[in-house]
């Protein structure tokens, strides 16, 4: 259970971590002429998109087992809140 117990912020470090990794690549790529700059000040935002469209499908490859944890970790969550609403609507219809 330990294991599971932080998912939910393990993967999304993991996705900042990954989204940052990918803009200092195209940052790299850009300021070697690799890729175009663009015009002005749009070259960061243009740089934020181009690393965010790479990074969206490594982290769905690359994070499948942490994505998987969390959703066990979220799916727990959500059936004890069930049970607690049932139970809670179970007294009150006792009543």
């Amino acid at each position: 259970m330990s294991s599971h117990k932080f998912a939910t912020l393990r993967y999304t470090a993991l996705r900042i971590g990954l989204f940052i990794a990918c803009f200092a690549v195209v940052w790299v790529l850009a300021y070697f002429h690799v890729i175009p700059l663009g015009v002005g000040a749009s070259n960061t935002i243009w740089m934020l998109l181009l690393a965010i469209v790479i990074s969206a499908p490594l982290s769905f490859v690359l994070l499948r087992k942490q994505r998987d944890a969390m959703s066990e970790q979220i799916v727990a969550k959500v059936d004890r809140q069930r049970a607690r609403i049932a139970a809670n609507a179970s007294q009150e219809d006792g009543l």
